[in-house]
């Protein structure tokens, strides 16, 4: 059973329109200290003799859990048998009102990975099992009871390189495209509705046609301004 076959699977992340600044000038930006990234660009992507594996935590608790498990492992001085420990982020940036505003993003909330070497019968070493049961808001990992299942390439892959360093520009997320219906929920115009006809990622701004007295007429707006209707 793979990452993609659990039950409770990872999320993929979320891939949307992107924009840096408001119209009208620099926004005021306030950003918030970042963890720096555990990868190295030039690390292997598997330890040898080590897998990577998936461990699901209490939601909220990934940083947490990560830095529990990495301090007890060096001092039970289990190095040899458990690598590194990831929880994956993105840098998002949203703007309103003018104001710039930049947070981390866990690409895979509720779940962390863990690179370590398993026993010949592909069970957990016992020390090693306990240490990460006797972890406050740890759970289970991926795959059986006792056999944890080993990450693809693929999806190593896919999580190594959301581990790399975030860019230096974050992105905005804009969850509208095109065409789209939507509720205006600020402003003078609030619990109009219309559609989504032009989308400027770089001021974070769309513009959305409404009816106002039988005319279809375009107003721009902040993209915080607006949300989605759900067809009926």
């Amino acid at each position: 059973m793979s990452l993609a076959e659990d039950n409770a699977q990872t999320p993929d992340p979320d891939r949307e329109d992107a924009a840096s600044q408001a119209d009208g000038g620099t926004p005021a930006t306030e950003t918030q200290d970042f963890i720096p990234s555990p990868i190295d660009p030039d690390e292997p992507l598997i330890t040898p003799g080590m897998n990577w594996f998936v461990l699901r935590v209490a939601s909220n608790k990934e940083d947490s859990v990560r830095e529990t498990l990495l301090r007890k492992v060096k001092i039970e001085g289990f190095e040899e048998m458990v690598g590194r420990i990831l929880v994956p982020t993105e840098k998002v940036k949203s703007i309103k009102a003018g104001k710039t505003k930049v947070t981390l993003k866990k690409l895979y909330p509720g779940y962390v990975f863990v690179e370590m070497k398993l026993q010949e019968d592909g069970r957990i070493p016992q020390d090693i099992f306990f240490l990460f049961k006797e972890t406050t808001g740890v759970g289970d990992f991926i795959g059986t009871a006792g056999h944890p299942t080993p990450m693809s390439i693929p999806e190593i892959e896919k999580m190594m390189l959301a581990s790399k360093p975030p860019e230096e520009s974050p992105t905005i997320k804009m969850d509208f495209q095109k065409g789209d219906h939507v509720k205006i929920v600020e402003g003078p115009f609030a619990n109009m509705t219309g559609d989504v006809d032009a989308l400027y990622p770089e001021q974070g701004k769309v513009t959305v046609v409404v009816t106002i007295f039988g005319r279809a007429t375009p107003i721009e707006l902040e993209y915080w301004q607006i949300e989605r209707v759900e067809e009926e």
